[in-house]
């Protein structure tokens, strides 16, 4: 599904990612944890299109996407970015409709109602607040709010970054909640999360991002029990 391969990327004259590689086999759960200041939103930044490397390589489906940033939507990638970004003066249900442009511009596509329905099937509190302002919901709704968005362009691979920064932990509990019922129908996902817990909680497979390399990959069951990462990151 992903392939991410010596990947290097940064801002100006400051590099922040140096060599790192990466992949998300079709239905997997992987997830990215490291300190704040690690890379791992310059890295999805990356994946999505939004931030072009210096070096390396990305694939999606096999089809080479490193300079193909407007492509990525076509290939079923969606992000739900670090801090929501929800339009705020929009509704929630026209926050929605912007996650499904491509199907209803120039014209309104039948099927974008369905997973509407689909979202506050996942997310009863939007279908509650559907008219209200996205702006005036609280942290945890606009998170709810962001995924959903993001579902309603149909991705194959989700990419979410940081989800619980600043929930509540009964809302952080929700949110995973949801991610591991979409994974657990089959969609592709790449969580970068400084909560490591829920992340390797919540994955198959783990990457450890430490200064803008990957200096660990394995099992989430085996990262859980290594006491390196216990002691860095799980506060054990």
């Amino acid at each position: 599904m992903l392939e991410v391969n010596d990947l290097s990327a940064g801002y100006g004259n400051t590099q922040v990612l140096h060599h790192v590689s990466l992949h998300v086999a079709p239905g997997q759960s992987v997830c990215l944890i490291g300190a704040n200041g690690a890379g791992k939103t310059t890295l999805m930044r990356c994946i999505a299109g939004l931030l072009r490397p210096s070096a390396g390589r990305i694939a999606i489906s096999d089809s080479d996407m490193t300079a193909a940033a407007s492509a990525r939507l076509g290939f079923g990638v969606a992000l739900v970015p670090e801090g929501r970004r929800v339009f705020a003066p929009m509704s929630v249900r026209e926050n929605l409709e912007m996650g499904a442009f491509r199907r209803l511009w120039p014209r309104r596509d039948r099927t974008v109602a369905g997973d509407m329905a689909m979202v506050f099937d996942l997310f009863p509190r939007l279908w509650e607040r559907q008219k209200q302002p996205a702006g005036l919901l609280s942290g945890g709704e606009q998170q709810m709010l962001a995924i959903g968005r993001a579902l309603m362009s149909r991705p194959r691979l989700l990419l979410l970054d940081e989800p619980s920064m600043g929930l509540a932990p009964r809302v952080v509990q929700e949110i995973f909640v949801t991610i591991r019922r979409l994974n657990a129908e089959g969609m592709s996902i790449l969580l970068a999360e400084q909560n490591a817990n829920m992340a390797l909680r919540s994955a198959a497979r783990g990457y450890v991002l430490a200064e803008g390399e990957i200096v660990r990959v394995a099992e989430s069951s085996v990262l859980v029990s290594d006491p390196s990462v216990r002691a860095a990151y799980l506060g054990l």
